[in-house]
């Protein structure tokens, strides 16, 4: 489906003027993170094409004001270019690649880690409760950025030229950013995971007890009984928020700090393979294998080598 887009003049006109902005805030040096005086937002610039490894992203806004990316959940693909942004609600495993890029003409986008607290804060100000019956949404999403939301980013963006004013406009301006973000297309998202005793809360709460603890053993039983759900309906639940089962997030959190593990630290397989919670070096191996394609240590060795 073809969501039409409201003023699409005035939508380039203000990714045009991001950009500009972006390019000032960052130089060509390959693919690279800038943080700035906002803590929360960064800026992302890449000058090729590239693809990242698989890692927990938290909760964010990603606007792409120049170029195109894609974001790997499981089998799952999410495309958005200049003027669409993602939102990831809930701690969620992705791969994420720029698709778009050139020395002339690179990728710039930024992005801006939610504050739950305060969205918690603006939802119960704004949402009036309905009654009716919730249905899970996915932890991840697309949409179309509109002129509010652009034109808050915008003025954030602007406020690092006068620094001496960022402690206190900032606040403000995530504020009126973040209201924008509730109104817009991918709303209902939002709301959800800000909503007080909401299913999507309540898996957000049941993925931070499986983060805690994932190299230990895990009854599926007594994590839906911690967030208050009955087994079936939190299996469900899961499932349609992560794309995956309990298990599965558990196991893919295993095998993530595995080959952090032996990238980073220089474990070997075996050693990485009990540190996170495994019992079987063969069980690892054959996981290991099926979800980065090579053998422990050929996947590293092709990393590093790479």
């Amino acid at each position: 489906m073809t969501v039409e887009v409201s003023h699409p003049d005035i939508i380039a006109a203000h990714c045009q003027d991001l950009a500009t902005l972006l390019m000032r805030h960052t130089a060509a040096s390959g693919n690279t993170i800038y943080p700035t005086a906002i803590e929360p937002l960064s800026f992302t610039r890449s000058d090729a094409v590239y693809t990242t490894f698989r890692e927990v992203y938290e909760p964010l806004l990603a606007i792409v004001v120049q170029g195109q990316k894609e974001v790997f959940l499981s089998e799952e693909t999410y495309r958005y270019s200049t003027g669409q942004y993602l939102v990831v609600s809930v701690d969620l495993p992705l791969n994420r690649c720029v698709i778009d890029a050139t020395p002339d003409k690179p990728y710039l986008g930024l992005k801006l880690n939610l504050d739950l607290m305060q969205l918690c804060d603006l939802v119960a100000q704004i949402t009036s409760s309905s009654g009716k019956k919730e249905n899970s949404l996915r932890g991840i999403s697309i949409g179309n950025a509109d002129i509010g939301l652009l034109e808050s980013v915008l003025r954030l963006v602007k406020l690092l030229d006068t620094p001496q004013h960022i402690p206190i406009l900032a606040p403000i301006m995530l504020r009126e950013l973040y209201y924008h973000l509730l109104i817009g297309e991918q709303g209902e998202v939002v709301r959800q995971i800000a909503t007080s005793g909401s299913s999507m809360q309540r898996i957000a709460s049941a993925i931070q007890l499986i983060k805690a603890e994932f190299t230990r053993s895990m009854r599926i039983e007594d994590l839906a009984a911690q967030v208050g759900m009955s087994t079936s309906s939190f299996h469900q639940h899961f499932k349609q928020v992560t794309s995956m089962s309990p298990l599965q997030y558990q196991k893919q959190l295993r095998l993530l700090e595995a080959r952090r593990l032996m990238l980073s630290e220089e474990f070997d397989a075996i050693s990485a393979a009990y540190q996170v919670g495994y019992e079987s070096p063969s069980q690892f191996s054959r996981e290991y294998s099926r979800m980065f394609g090579a053998p422990p240590m050929r996947d590293i060795e092709r990393i590093r080598t790479a």
